[in-house]
């Protein structure tokens, strides 16, 4: 066990002779003092805290000095991120550029903002999740093929990066049961991150953006789902949209549906060219039943997409790569 003493006189040679004194900081020494606090007698903590604080006090005036010898000298590290060349003096007036918000967190805003004004709760999505949420909760038995067409990844403890937002939807249904039994309704979206096992090219990424809407009442239907989705395009767009639905399968829906909405104009569309912009449906009985909510009582309406490839399609994004690449030429686009 190292004493205080021995490893005061080890950690200011080290300080003395080192180029990045500050490291001496992290120690090993230090974390080992630090930690035999807590085997001490009581009556013994205080003095030893004391001394340590103290310690580490004498290291910090060690450390700022060979710091200012170091920069005397000339031979302080490398700064690698520095915006000149090592050899080159450093410039009196330091360049300096204003960053700006990403696309991505300027589009989810906007929609976020459009469905919290028809009356939404918004929640971000979790980044980590387990098998019920992402499959059991939502209808997906085990072993069912469904489940293929979400195939995402998964930790070596069995936690899954969720492919869909809709790993919030039990958490979001149980949360607002007692709305509806107080005479309310549920209405909320989750959005953010999700993650697919994807062969990546320039319309597939396996990191992209979703949001999912959740709607649940004693007589929630078709109609009032198309109208909200109506209504959130033609306000993003700003603009009237025709919109058509088609068949489609998702276990936690039934019926199931693609919808799809006119070409807008500021995309270039024309009159007959459609767009599919996400799924969606009539949120399927074994789901509400998985979050206690009695399907003969109530009813309700789920969708989920948008997220990247709209982003692609409103700017003219030839590369869905380009979002997450964290490119300065491409983010300076959107200055």
């Amino acid at each position: 066990m190292t004493t205080p003493d021995e490893a005061r006189a080890e950690l200011l040679a080290r300080i003395r002779t080192s180029d990045q004194p500050q490291t001496v900081l992290r120690s090993p020494e230090l974390r080992e003092l630090a930690d035999n606090i807590k085997d001490l007698q009581p009556e013994e903590r205080s003095g030893a805290g004391k001394a340590l604080n103290e310690l580490k006090q004498e290291l910090l005036r060690a450390i700022d000095e060979r710091q200012a010898e170091l920069d005397e000298a000339g031979t302080a590290p490398i700064d690698v991120t520095a915006p000149w060349d090592v050899n080159s003096k450093r410039p009196d007036l330091l360049p300096t550029e204003t960053g700006t918000r990403h696309p991505i967190a300027t589009e989810l805003e906007r929609v976020v903002d459009i469905f919290t004004r028809m009356g939404f709760d918004a929640h971000e999505s979790r980044q980590l999740d387990d098998d019920w949420n992402m499959f059991g909760a939502l209808n997906f038995p085990e072993g069912h093929p469904a489940r293929d067409g979400y195939d995402t990844f998964r930790t070596e403890e069995g936690f899954i990066p969720p492919a869909h937002t809709s790993t919030m939807q039990n958490r979001v249904l149980k949360a607002g049961k007692a709305k509806l039994e107080a005479g309310g309704q549920i209405a909320s979206i989750s959005y953010g991150r999700v993650f697919r096992n994807e062969d990546v090219d320039v319309t597939h990424e396996h990191t992209f953006y979703q949001v999912e809407g959740v709607f649940v009442s004693k007589d929630a239907s078709l109609a009032q789902m198309l109208g909200v989705l109506q209504s959130l395009f033609e306000t993003y767009f700003g603009q009237k949209l025709k919109i058509k639905t088609q068949p489609a399968y998702f276990p936690f829906v039934e019926p199931g549906l693609e919808f799809l909405i006119e070409k807008p104009a500021q995309l270039g569309g024309k009159g007959g060219d459609w767009l599919e912009v996400l799924g969606c449906g009539m949120i399927h009985p074994n789901v509400l039943l998985a979050a206690d909510i009695d399907p003969t009582e109530y009813r309700g309406f789920a969708w989920g997409g948008m997220g990247d490839r709209m982003i692609m399609l409103k700017y003219g994004i030839e590369d869905i790569r380009h979002l997450e690449s964290g490119k300065l030429a491409f983010l300076r686009k959107f200055a």
